[in-house]
């Protein structure tokens, strides 16, 4: 075989293993699975459509939001912006009758897509076991689930319901994680619902809410992702972040749910800039930075397999409360200044 010849078929070789490779592998840089939550309890934020153009120039692709505003999913049609789209706690009641949860997808959804890119129903937020309102979730959560079906969209977009760490009634070592007694008459029908339907469980994780409520055994650095080294070992697995520790006692009481095939989306995450101690810039600057970079490497858990995370939230929210660090989760200010440096989303 010649000079020429024995170059072509390296070449060829080549090219063959750099396809095998890139569809085989997450390439280094590539696109990180972050959103921001697009709250909107304030009088001074943008429009909708300056929210989403602003969402597109920061090179956010994903945005979830808490109830089906008309004017943000106009402004998302031909985006291409991944969604969650939340059903109010107040509409639960209702979206127990087939024909109005029927209505509601109707009007909410099938009126907007495929323009707008739905990803995920987030059918209630943060619902309590102890609270009336927990009855409905899964009724609602079947008749959205059976109306999208009726319009064919049962397989691209996925219903659950989005959770507080307050379900597990353990969650140290992960490993032990538990829905325990209280949660799980609520919970494991849920469960069963997602592995039903291949729709993961959306879980609000915060590990600011942790550190404040036990400073005496939880670091500060453990929940700010700067611990050198491990901070505790759970059987073989090693933990050096609290993000990865939460998540992970979910996974176990999926499992002991039921749901070991179904996974986790992070559907809010955040550290307030201001109202108490631990709430101040540096530290928020910290939490975002480091769970950004974080995110993609997955957990003890999962190793390797990225995180979908969604930030709390875009804006501070005036009108949010009543503790003042609720109205400073935002990474921009209302005037779309942004409060953290070199904060990058892709």
């Amino acid at each position: 075989m010649d000079f020429l010849s024995v170059n072509r078929t390296l070449m060829i070789a080549t090219y063959l293993f750099l396809g095998f490779f890139i569809a085989n592998h997450t390439i280094t840089g590539a696109t990180k699975p972050i959103g921001v939550c697009n709250g909107r309890i304030a009088d001074n934020l943008p429009s909708e459509q300056d929210v989403v153009s602003f969402y597109t120039s920061n090179g956010i692709g994903k945005m979830r939001i808490y109830d089906p505003n008309q004017a943000t999913l106009q402004a998302l049609r031909g985006t291409n912006i991944e969604l969650i789209l939340g059903v109010p706690n107040g509409d639960l009641q209702s979206l127990t009758t087939p024909s109005t949860a029927n209505d509601w997808v109707q009007n909410n959804i099938v009126a907007f897509s495929p323009a707008v890119n739905f990803r995920y129903i987030a059918v209630g937020n943060e619902v309590e076991p102890s609270d009336p309102a927990s009855q409905y979730v899964l009724p609602a959560m079947q008749n959205i689930y059976n109306a999208l079906v009726s319009a064919n969209l049962g397989s691209e977009i996925k219903v659950s319901t989005s959770v507080s760490a307050s379900l597990l009634a353990q969650s140290y070592p992960p490993s032990a994680g538990s829905f325990g007694a209280t949660s799980s008459t609520y919970i494991t029908p849920v469960v069963s619902f997602l592995a039903t339907t291949e729709a993961p469980l959306l879980v609000n994780v915060y590990p600011y809410f942790a550190y404040i409520g036990d400073p005496q055994n939880i670091r500060l650095d453990f929940a700010l992702f700067t611990a050198q080294g491990t901070v505790f070992q759970d059987g073989a697995l090693a933990y050096q972040n609290l993000f990865d520790a939460i998540v992970d006692a979910f996974y176990s009481a999926l499992e002991a749910a039921g749901g070991a095939n179904v996974e986790i989306v992070v559907s809010e995450t955040g550290w307030p800039s201001t109202g108490e101690a631990a709430a101040t810039v540096d530290n928020a600057s910290t939490y975002y930075k480091n769970l950004i970079n974080h995110v993609s490497d997955g957990t003890p858990k999962k190793p390797g397999k990225a995180m979908e995370t969604y930030l709390f939230a875009m804006f501070d929210e005036d009108q949010k409360g009543p503790a003042e660090t609720e109205r400073h989760f935002g990474l921009f200010s209302p005037d779309k200044q942004p409060k953290y440096n070199n904060i990058s989303f892709s």
